[in-house]
């Protein structure tokens, strides 16, 4: 089988080592296809593999009609918006993620935000600690629980939003009211997908209750935030901050109204380490083996 490594943000060289050995050792040829800079050359690539392996790569309906072959892709992370799920299903192409891999970058970077934030950027003047301040968290999967834990660990207070208690929900607090959380946390970290029913559910209403010096933190997706609601919100709360690992739509505004009260990362950081690019890399790699070895689908997630 070809499997194509499709990455116009490259893995590390460590990284495509590991890639290179899992599948060749299964008997699979690997086709690196890295810094390309313009769609053709992806419709180009995927035209005869089998198999692929992308990170934050559009996999659009023009690509994989292209992929006369495909059976499978491998989105190595958790998100997996930048690919044609709707498409790929009616071409009967299994789409995998990779979950867990990188949740442990995000959610160090998630903390470092609210740091960050809560010392001014790291620029004179007396900032604040995060330690005793009040966390909510919205969307308690790998990355949300891993952050609540570090949290802790920093002395905070954590809060968990939820529909439905789980086991894994059982040792923190949690509420199901976001009213709640968003009026009494001094943080709210968003980590859910990007969905139709989440896309732009952080509104005004939501962000307009939070306590007085709040900041929100968002390492999940831009989508997520009602821009127009943010931007109301911080013109009639001089005391609240928005920070992200997805700059804006209207990013340049922001920033020229509000200076500081706003930061985004200048590229997505979350899944940026050494740590995470290897385990995600690796993790796709054999998930893809296993799906030619054994016909596993474990990840799938255009059942």
């Amino acid at each position: 089988m070809k499997v194509l490594l499709a990455t116009e943000k490259p893995f590390a060289a460590k990284a495509v080592d590991g890639i290179r050995e899992i599948i060749e050792n299964a008997g699979h040829e690997l086709i690196p296809l890295e810094k390309y800079t313009q769609k053709s050359e992806l419709i180009e690539a995927v035209a005869e593999v089998d198999a692929m392996i992308v990170r934050s790569d559009k996999v659009t309906a023009d690509v994989i009609d292209a992929a006369r072959n495909l059976k499978i892709v491998v989105r190595a992370g958790a998100g997996y918006d930048n690919i044609d799920l709707a498409r790929c299903t009616e071409r009967g192409i299994v789409v995998m993620n990779t979950p867990g891999q990188n949740s442990n970058a995000v959610a160090e970077l998630a903390i470092s935000m609210m740091i960050y934030m809560s010392r001014n950027l790291f620029k004179p003047g007396t900032g604040c600690e995060i330690s005793g301040r009040h966390l909510g968290i919205i969307g308690f999967g790998n990355i949300g629980e891993l952050i609540a834990k570090k949290a802790v660990g920093l002395g905070m207070e954590v809060l968990v939003y939820t529909n439905e208690v789980k086991e894994r929900h059982k040792r923190w607090n949690t509420t199901f009211s976001k009213d709640k959380l968003y009026s009494t946390c001094d943080f709210v970290s968003i980590n859910i997908p990007a969905t139709p029913m989440t896309k732009k559910s952080v509104n005004y209403d939501h962000i307009a209750q939070m306590p007085y010096g709040a900041c929100l933190v968002n390492t999940a997706r831009k989508e997520l935030i009602d821009e127009e609601g943010l931007i109301k919100a911080l013109e009639e709360r001089p005391d609240l901050k928005y920070v992200t690992d997805i700059a804006p739509e209207r990013y340049e505004e922001m920033k020229e109204k509000f200076g500081d009260r706003v930061f985004a990362t200048p590229k997505k950081m979350g899944a940026e380490t050494a740590e995470a690019n290897i385990n995600a890399g690796l993790a796709a790699a054999h998930q893809i083996v296993e799906y030619f070895e054994l016909g596993s689908t474990r990840f799938q997630v255009n059942k």
